[in-house]
């Protein structure tokens, strides 16, 4: 006889698992019993509500369900089926658990959590809560709570509240940690235990061996084995005492140096010479993964790469590993445009067409186009990355250019080439420099200043710009705490009727405070001269000029300093700058940055810091993942006579 009863809970489920038990034990043991009969004139109720014939001859009773024990596990059958309501949740039981990360990944993977901003009845909150039991029990068994428990129950009210109550029980601990093979490493065997970090008496948690084992994994491979085989830890838990064991197989392989670099059949970008310029590592040196990953980012950073594959070969002495590469091409031509308008500078628009390869390995061509009210420019630009070492590089520059600002119009034609040390976002340096060589023709109207008449020269000028910069910032695009210095000297020859030398110096610094993690203090200072021949002297381009969004916001580009009859700027022999501004996250991605800034230009060879011109004004940044997007609007405080009352700048980065 089987007897089929709704699911009230687990008292009723060993109703049922009982009664079947006694029927199959009586239909073995006695011989059936005779059927009951009912007299024909007594029809048989079908009330449902009505009470249940007994059964004598089972020897059970009828259990009264409406006074059986409820588990706290069944409590959500008093939530109405049908009714739907937006609830509550809450974990109880694991507050002395000193796991972040089980609470982080609980709240990522819960059901009642993903959903509890939509109403749900009783048999999806029943679903749910039963899911999220199973999470919960089995993120504390990865914790190391091994006899965990978990029941769930509902508070009823206008707004249910679901309960996980957990019983984590005892946290087991390892009783021994054994890493078979470890002692082939030599004397770098403690130093790798100590990486894989887990020991005896520490929890059984699965995040610590599985990091464990990522953490020994790298470090034999920067601690010169090449050929490494980490194993799958092995966990044997003992219930009885609450403890466990792990063993853990490592096959060291044995330390190499580095040999040769190889490139394997099918590279098609450029040869393995070039690649060992690019590596930070020589024949001979011990063997370090971390490398290997350094020259695998550095590939790709050229742009000309669009998949890299490294791997570790054996060299041609048993005590040497050869790298083997194959890279695959990028497309190595660029187009791109520009559209653009800056107060003081008029409308510009710039377009330039670069093939990144077109003289292996890494020779750039790039021929580039301006066109603007105020600025037009062609020019042809050589360029070979990675010239003999990492981040070395290479220029050379023809070009052509006519510049008509308020303060000259010039014709120039140079021919430029400098080699350099450069920095970039991906491998930002502390010290970068530059050694350069410049030939230039430039024919330049300016006007003579007693008298505000126009005249017209002709400049033959050659000069030898260096530059030294040391950044010792956090960041390059967005620093928040550190310092910057930077050095720039060129001594110049020129002929203009005669032959005359002079040197162009400047100086920069700039430093950031951070003040909490929203606030942060920024300064800067700028100082310039020029020794060796007069203002006048010194081509109207080579001057040192101020005013702009790189200099002193709130002022035109160029307009601060001296002027000539016709209230246009000159120029001069010496610049100071200072600039100081509190970049202020606000909301999420959004920042605002008030600013306050001040220079002037002299004619003196030497810097002062009086009759200074001020500008303050407001900024807006976007801080994108490439950078933050500079909005400034400034404003002078003490303008010049024809001055503007608003000037507004926009750019990639920071303003210093």
């Amino acid at each position: 006889m089987v007897f089929r009863v709704a699911r009230a809970g687990p008292a009723a489920a060993f109703f049922v698992l009982t009664t079947a038990v006694a029927a199959s034990g009586a239909g073995a043991q006695t011989a059936p019993a005779p059927a009951q009969t009912t007299p024909a004139d007594t029809p048989m109720s079908l009330d449902p509500n009505s009470p249940l014939a007994a059964l004598p001859d089972i020897g059970v009773a009828w259990p009264d369900l409406a006074s059986a024990p409820i588990d706290p596990a069944t409590t959500i059958a008093t939530v109405d089926a049908n009714t739907e309501s937006r609830y509550a949740w809450r974990i109880d039981g694991i507050d002395g658990i000193n796991d972040t990360l089980l609470r982080q990944r609980f709240a990522a993977l819960s059901t009642l959590d993903a959903n509890d901003h939509q109403p749900a009845n009783a048999a999806q909150l029943d679903r749910r809560a039963h899911e999220d039991a199973d999470l919960l029990n089995s993120l504390l068994r990865a914790a190391g709570y091994y006899d965990a428990a978990v029941v769930t129950r509902v508070e009823p009210g206008a707004k249910p509240m679901v309960v996980l109550s957990a019983a984590p029980g005892t946290l087991y601990t390892f009783k021994g940690v054994t890493i078979d093979g470890l002692a082939a490493a030599g004397d770098k065997a403690p130093d790798l235990a100590a990486a894989f970090g887990v020991k005896p008496a520490d929890p059984v948690n699965s995040d610590a061996i599985v990091a464990g084992q990522a953490k020994l994994t790298t470090q034999i491979g920067r601690e010169g084995f090449p050929f490494a085989k980490v194993g799958d830890p092995a966990i044997v838990v003992d219930h009885a005492t609450r403890t466990a064991t792990l063993d853990l197989s490592v096959q060291p392989g044995g330390a190499r140096k580095f040999g040769a670099i190889r490139a394997l059949p099918g590279n098609r970008v450029f040869g393995a010479d070039h690649v060992a310029e690019i590596a930070r590592f020589s024949p001979g040196d011990m063997y370090d993964a971390a490398k290997l990953d350094d020259l695998r980012r550095a590939l790709i950073q050229t742009s000309l790469v669009s998949a890299v594959d490294l791997k570790p070969v054996q060299g041609a002495t048993p005590d040497t590993v050869d790298v083997a590469v194959k890279l695959d091409p990028a497309p190595p031509r660029t187009v791109a445009g520009e559209l653009g308008y800056g107060t003081g500078e008029g409308a510009r628009a710039e377009l330039s067409w670069t093939h990144r390869n077109l003289f292996p390995p890494e020779g750039a061509l790039t021929v580039r186009g301006v066109l603007g009210t105020q600025e037009q420019l062609g020019s042809i630009v050589f360029r070979r990355n990675n010239f003999h070492a990492r981040d070395r590089v290479l220029t050379l520059q023809a070009s052509g250019v006519h510049t008509n600002r308020d303060a000259y119009d010039a014709k120039t034609f140079s021919l430029a080439g400098s080699l350099e040390r450069q920095t970039n976002i991906f491998f930002q340096k502390t010290w970068t420099w530059s050694l350069g060589a410049e030939l230039i023709a430039s024919d330049e109207r300016d006007v003579i200043v007693s008298t505000g008449a126009p005249r017209r020269r002709t400049f033959f000028i050659g000069a030898l710009p260096t530059t030294l910069n040391y950044d010792g910032s956090d960041d390059l695009l967005n620093p928040t705490k550190g310092f910057r210095l930077g050095a720039r000297l060129s001594p110049e020859v020129s002929l203009q009727n005669s032959v005359f030398g002079y040197a162009r110096t400047q100086f920069d610094g700039s430093v950031y405070q951070p003040f909490g993690d929203r606030v942060v203090l920024a300064a800067r200072t700028r100082l310039g001269t020029i020794v060796g021949a007069p203002r006048d002297e010194v081509a109207p381009s080579r001057r040192f000029y101020a005013g702009g969004g790189a200099s002193v916001r709130g002022y035109g580009y160029q307009s601060i300093g001296p002027r000539d009859p016709n209230n246009d700027p000159i120029g001069g022999r010496s610049l100071t700058e200072f600039s100081i501004e509190a970049r202020v996250r606000v909301l999420g991605s959004f920042g605002i940055v008030p600013f306050l800034d001040a220079g002037n230009i002299y004619t003196s060879p030497l810097p002062k810091f009086t009759g200074l011109q001020y500008g303050t004004g407001i900024g807006v940044r976007y801080y994108s993942n490439f950078g933050p997007i500079r909005l400034d609007v400034g404003t002078p405080i003490n303008p010049q006579p024809g001055d503007s009352r608003i000037a507004v700048y926009v750019s990639l980065g920071q303003a210093f």
